[in-house]
Parts: C-alpha cells; sequence; structure tokens
C-alpha cells in the first residue's frame, strides 16, 4: 500500500515498527473556544503528522502503539478520515485525568471527544472497522482480544484515508510507535466485536 502524508514529519520505519515524530502543540480537533473558569478546552487544529494510505469499503486497521506519556494529550492514534471536517481518531492518550486510555474523537463539523477505558502500562493495540459507512474503534492488551470502545456512523465516501496519527497538543512532543500494521480489505460480521 502506498502511504503519503498530511502534516509531513520526521519517520523511521524498520520492518515491523513505525516511528513517528509528534511536534509539540499538534492536534487535531474541531471546536469553539468559549471561556471556562477552570480546565482546558482544546482549540481548533490540524496540524498533527497523519501518515495514510487510501483505502476502498470496508477494512480492518490494527496497530500496537506506544509511546512515553510525558504531556496531556499526548497520543499515539490511528484516524479515518473523508477532509479536515469530517474525521474520527482513536487515541492511546495521557487523559488530563492522569490516567492512559484509549480515548476518541468523531469530527462531522465539530469534534466530540470520549474517553474510554484506562490502560496500564505505556502499550496497547488499537483497532478500526468499518462496514458501510458504520465505524468501530476497539482496544486490545495482547492484541487477540479486541473490546469496543467506540461505535459510530461517519458521512464518508466509498474511498477514505486511514493511517497513523501522532499527536501532542500541550507539550513539547516526541516519538510515537506504531508496531505490526496490518489492514485487512474485509468486512467483519459484528462490529461491535471487531470480527
Amino acid at each position: 500500500m502506498e502511504f503519503k502524508w498530511l502534516n509531513e514529519s520526521e519517520i523511521a520505519i524498520k520492518e515491523e515498527r513505525i516511528e513517528i515524530m509528534a511536534p509539540g502543540q499538534t492536534d487535531f480537533f474541531c471546536g469553539n473556544i468559549d471561556e471556562c473558569e477552570e480546565g482546558f478546552l482544546p482549540e481548533t487544529l490540524s496540524n498533527a503528522p497523519y501518515y495514510y494510505t487510501e483505502i476502498e469499503s470496508d477494512f480492518v486497521l490494527k496497530v500496537k502503539v506506544s509511546h512515553d506519556f510525558k504531556d496531556i494529550y499526548d497520543s499515539a492514534s490511528v484516524m479515518v478520515m473523508k477532509d479536515l471536517t469530517c474525521w474520527a481518531k482513536v487515541c492511546f492518550e495521557l487523559t488530563d485525568f492522569g490516567t492512559h486510555a484509549a480515548v476518541s474523537v468523531v469530527t462531522n463539523g465539530n469534534s466530540d471527544d470520549a474517553n474510554g477505558c484506562n490502560i496500564e502500562g505505556n502499550s496497547a493495540w488499537l483497532q478500526v472497522c468499518r462496514v458501510n459507512n458504520d465505524f468501530a474503534f476497539h482496544y486490545s492488551l495482547d492484541g487477540e482480544n479486541y473490546y469496543m470502545t467506540r461505535y459510530f456512523h461517519l458521512p464518508v465516501d466509498s474511498v477514505v484515508k486511514v493511517g497513523l496519527l501522532a499527536q501532542a497538543p500541550t507539550g513539547d512532543g516526541g516519538i510515537r510507535v506504531y508496531e505490526n500494521l496490518s489492514i485487512e480489505r474485509k468486512t467483519v460480521k459484528n462490529i461491535r466485536m471487531g470480527r
């Protein structure tokens, strides 16, 4: 498969391991800045490195991700995209609650934000399944047993961009590691189960 860049960054590829540098202050989020007394409201950004390929119709992507969780919202992520206002990502992220979690964002004009399960350690598997214009995000601790973190509909075209996203919204950035990436052109029988 041919991969392309949106927001090109440093990359190192060796056998089944891909390392992408996430520059500081980089993210994908479409939001409105409103005043709040306390807390962080994400600004609209679409500047994180996205290393993607284009896939037509149904597919399953799996990849093991890891990083060092230095700053809030640091993540190694997987994203599916129609364009800059229609996309979704699942992130293995350092949350603002101090946890490592499978976090998802679905954007159709504006972005939402949903923390999923907390995960011990610095590595996890992420999966995205497509069936028509329905998608599901899953996480796994062992690369065999996957659990749903999000099921959603996205009004995309037959061909979508899908790939690896490296982000560092609040910090100075760092290396995001992706291992054993696989993309299968297949239709799962049960999208919630991911198989």
